[in-house]
């Protein structure tokens, strides 16, 4: 009893909003506004003619070089220096002192041995 009635419910929904048809209808677009120019006016006078610009100074002339001169002669090569004399081999250092003898090894020395308690 429980089912049906929900289930008759759901039928009766369906059936009624199946029946239920929305229309839409689109409305019609507005027509661009197109602007036509209008015709062209009248010429308008002719302007001043304008000065005449100034003339530019002349620049001053220049004076032509002159022929480029003989190379010079080459110098004369040096002379090589003389050898030095070999220094002399220094003298040997004195041997250095002996150092102190260390105390031969004790045998029998000394043995811990450690006893963990219980």
């Amino acid at each position: 009893m429980k089912y049906s009635l929900l289930l008759a419910a759901l039928v009766a929904m369906l059936g009624l909003s199946a029946c239920e048809k929305t229309t839409v209808t689109p409305s019609p677009a507005a027509a661009p506004v197109v602007v036509v120019p209008g015709p062209a006016g009248p010429a308008g006078a002719t302007g001043a003619t304008g000065s005449t610009g100034s003339t530019g100074s002349t620049g001053s002339t220049v004076a032509v070089p002159g022929a480029t001169g003989a190379t010079g002669a080459t110098g004369a090569t040096g002379s090589a220096g003389a050898t030095g004399s070999t220094g002399y081999t220094g003298a040997t250092g004195a041997t250095g002192a002996e150092g102190v003898k260390g105390d031969t090894g004790k045998t029998g020395g000394d043995t811990v041995i450690v006893v963990p308690q219980k």
